[in-house]
C-alpha cells in the first residue's frame, strides 16, 4: 500500500512557499553562485577575439539570443514535462552563438569540455550519495523493530548534516566574493553552529508529531513518513538554496555579461561587480515559472520515475543539494536537473531496478540529448534576427 498524506496535515500556502523559495534562491545565487555566473559570462567565450573587441555589441546580441533560446526551449520542454537542464540550455546557446556568429576559435573548448564532463559526473555522484543515504535510512530506521522511535532518534542527526553541509560549502567557497573571507577553522566552527541550530529546530518540530497507530495499520510506515515530512522541509530549503547557487547563477550569466559590458563602457573584459538586482530578477523569474508552469516537471520527477515517499524524497534532495552546492562552490555549472534525477534514480535503485519506470527514464535521457543542439540552433536563429534588426 502506498503512503498518502493525511488531509489534516498542515501545509504552506502557495504565497508563503513562493516567498520562501525566492529568498532561498536569491540567497543561494548571491552567496554561492558568483563563481558559476563568472564561468558562464567569462569562461565559455574568449573575450580577446579581435572581432569582439572591435564590436562588443555582437556579444550583447549573442547573450540576448542565448537568453531567448534557453527560455524558448525550456518552455517547450516544460510543456511536455521533460526535466531538461537550464545549464544545458544556456551553455548550448552560448556555444552555438559563438561558434556560428563569431568563430569556432571564440569558444574556449577546454572549459566547455569540463562543463560537459560534469553533466555526467554530477548525476552519478548524486545517485551514489542518494543510494547510500537511503540505505542508511533503511538500516537505521525502516528495517528495525520500532521504526517510529528510531526515526525521531536519527532524523535530527540527518538535519544536522543538512545544516552543516550547506553552510560549510557556502562559508568556505561562497563568501569571499562579497567581502567576508573566513579561514577554514572559522568556517568549520560557524558551520557546526548552524548545523546544531538546524538540529535543535528540527527536534522541536518533531516533538509535535505523535505516533498514529490507526494510520500505521493502513501503511506500516505512516508515522515514520510524517517524521520525514518535517525533514523534507529542511532538505527542500537546502535544495532551493542549491538551485539558486547553480540554476539562477546560470540563468543570469548572459544578463550579467550584458550588464558588465554596459557598465564598463563597452569593454568585454570589464571587471564590474555583479548587480544584486540581476540575481533577484533571476530568482524571482525562476520561482514564478515554477509556481505557474512547473507542475508538469514536478510530476515527472516526483511520481513518474519512481514512487517517492518523504523518506525517499529526503535522501534524493539531500544528495542532490550537496552535490550541486559543492560544484557551485568550485565554479562548475553542473545541471541541477541532472543531479536531482540522478539522485531519484539512486533512491529507486536502492529498492531494486523494478522500482524504476524505464520508459520515462529513456524519454528523459532523450530530452537531455536534444537540449544542447536545440539550444544552439535557437540561439543562432535569434542572434541573426537580432543582428538583422539592430545590427
Amino acid at each position: 500500500m502506498q503512503w498518502e498524506p493525511r488531509s489534516d496535515q498542515k501545509a504552506l500556502t502557495i504565497k508563503q512557499a513562493i516567498c520562501i523559495a525566492i529568498i532561498l534562491e536569491f540567497a543561494g545565487a548571491y552567496l554561492a553562485g558568483g563563481s558559476v555566473t563568472d564561468t558562464i559570462r567569462k569562461g565559455i567565450i574568449d573575450p580577446h577575439m579581435p572581432l569582439l573587441i572591435d564590436n562588443p555589441h555582437l556579444l550583447v546580441y549573442g547573450m540576448m539570443a542565448a537568453l531567448l533560446s534557453a527560455g524558448t526551449w525550456l518552455l517547450v520542454a516544460t510543456h511536455y514535462g521533460w526535466p531538461v537542464s537550464t545549464t544545458h540550455s544556456i551553455v548550448g546557446a552560448i556555444v552555438g552563438f559563438a561558434a556560428v556568429g563569431i568563430s569556432t576559435e571564440a569558444v574556449i573548448w577546454s572549459s566547455v569540455s569540463s562543463i560537459v564532463a560534469s553533466w555526467v559526473v554530477s548525476p552519478v555522484m548524486s545517485g551514489t550519495l542518494a543510494f547510500m543515504i537511503f540505505m542508511s535510512v533503511q538500516k537505521l530506521i525502516l528495517d528495525t523493530d520500532n521504526p517510529f522511535k528510531n526515526a525521531k532518534r536519527y532524523v535530527p542527526v540527518y538535519m544536522f548534516l543538512v545544516g552543516f553541509m550547506m553552510s560549510m560549502v557556502t562559508l568556505v567557497k561562497g563568501l569571499k566574493h562579497i567581502g567576508l573571507p573566513l579561514d577554514y577553522s572559522q568556517s568549520i566552527t560557524l558551520a557546526l553552529s548552524i548545523g546544531l541550530l538546524v538540529m535543535i529546530a528540527g527536534k522541536i518540530s518533531l516533538t509535535r508529531i505523535k505516533e498514529d497507530i490507526q494510520a500505521d495499520k493502513e501503511f506500516h510506515f505512516s508515522s515514520v513518513e510524517k517524521v520525514f515530512g518535517v525533514m523534507m522541509i529542511f532538505t527542500a530549503c537546502s535544495m532551493a538554496f542549491a538551485h539558486g547557487s547553480n540554476d539562477v547563477a546560470n540563468a543570469v550569466g548572459p544578463l550579467a555579461a550584458i550588464a558588465s559590458i554596459i557598465g564598463s563602457g563597452g569593454e568585454i573584459s570589464g571587471q564590474t561587480g555583479m548587480p544584486s538586482w540581476v540575481l533577484l530578477l533571476g530568482a524571482a523569474g525562476i520561482v514564478v515559472g515554477l509556481a505557474t508552469y512547473g507542475y508538469r516537471v514536478m510530476a515527472t520527477i516526483g511520481t513518474h520515475i519512481t514512487e517517492l515517499t518523504p523518506s525517499r524524497g529526503f535522501a534524493a534532495e539531500l544528495a542532490a543539494a550537496s552535490t550541486v552546492v559543492l560544484a557551485s562552490g568550485t565554479g562548475l555549472p553542473v545541471s541541477t536537473t541532472h543531479t536531482l534525477v540522478g539522485a531519484v534514480l539512486g533512491v529507486g535503485l536502492a529498492r531494486g531496478i523494478g522500482a524504476l519506470n524505464l520508459r520515462v527514464i529513456g524519454t528523459i535521457f532523450m530530452s537531455w540529448l536534444i537540449t544542447l543542439p536545440a539550444g544552439a540552433f535557437l540561439a543562432i536563429v535569434y542572434y541573426h534576427c537580432l543582428y538583422f534588426i539592430f545590427g
